[in-house]
């Protein structure tokens, strides 16, 4: 197993949960790595947070001046972090510490290691299952891969491979979305380890509709980027259908052919299909 990793840690106002997720960490480090570094990222705290963790001994606090949102608190971790090894969790204490070890021995052979929550939801309020639904299958589409766990917190990864996406990732609570599609669409090898999942402590952070719609723009607008061919080539194949199904049911059931109407889809059905072959084009040149 990997005994030199950057343990980051983003908190924003968890005084509650911090403490003991710091404890956990340094027991874990005691037995599996005293290379270990245990990396703090305050993003703004109003709650004490900063005073806490500045009382533990052997922890790297980083704060900012004020709230900066959840990714970019993890990028600053990842642009301080001393090994190439990085491990992201949260400070609430939901995600099981004790499994870090089981995510850092898959990287040896992967260049990301996810702890999987599954289908598990009996953690997840009833309001956002449909949109969680919907998402992981919008994800599984257009990454072409049966993805468990789309925005797990808890995951190990390489350092040298997630500063190639680096400008691409959002400063907000879908950085793990993000890195998830890139990761995929772009062929490395991700492992998703089944974890066991607890409630938070204190408060989500989580906004249901805002982030869902956010999620939901990442999720296209990132595999736009990386596999533009998945969103432009059955939106072109609809039209090509859509051309002929008028060209014939206007022959067999109007009294003139609906040509011009015809000639526009089938004319809009070639843009687009030029428009995706020029941009997956452009993608391919420009892959990291």
């Amino acid at each position: 197993m990997i005994e030199e990793a950057s343990i980051i840690i983003p908190a924003y106002n968890e005084r509650e949960g911090i403490p003991k997720v710091i404890e956990s960490l340094q027991s874990l480090k005691k037995s599996y790595g005293n290379g270990w570094e245990i990396i703090v990222v305050d993003d703004g705290s109003t709650d004490g947070t900063s005073e806490i963790v500045r009382n533990i001994r052997d922890v790297v606090l980083i704060r900012h001046p004020f709230n900066r949102g959840y990714g970019a608190a993890i990028k600053t971790g990842i642009r301080h972090a001393k090994y190439n090894t990085i491990v992201i969790s949260d400070a609430d204490g939901t995600y099981p510490l004790h499994d870090i070890p089981r995510l850092l021995a898959q990287l040896p052979k992967n260049e990301m290691a996810v702890g999987s929550r599954g289908n598990n939801d009996s953690n997840i309020p009833l309001t956002r299952r449909p949109a969680k639904w919907v998402l992981n299958k919008l994800a599984n589409y257009l990454t072409g891969i049966k993805i468990p766990d789309l925005n797990s917190g808890l995951r190990a990864m390489k350092k040298d491979v997630i500063m190639k996406f680096v400008h691409l990732l959002p400063d907000g609570f879908s950085f793990t979305t993000t890195i998830t599609l890139a990761m995929l669409t772009n062929d490395y090898a991700v492992e998703f380890v089944p974890i066991e999942y607890k409630m938070r402590s204190g408060r989500s952070k989580i906004r249901p509709i805002r982030d869902t719609l956010n999620f939901l723009q990442l999720i296209i607008r990132t595999v736009l980027y990386f596999d533009p061919l998945k969103i432009f080539l059955p939106i072109s194949v609809f039209f090509f259908i859509s051309s002929i199904a008028v060209l014939i049911l206007s022959y067999l059931f109007t009294p003139k052919v609906m040509d011009i109407t015809t000639v526009i889809l089938f004319i809009s059905g070639v843009q687009i299909l030029a428009i995706g072959m020029i941009a997956d084009l452009i993608d391919k040149r420009n892959r990291p």
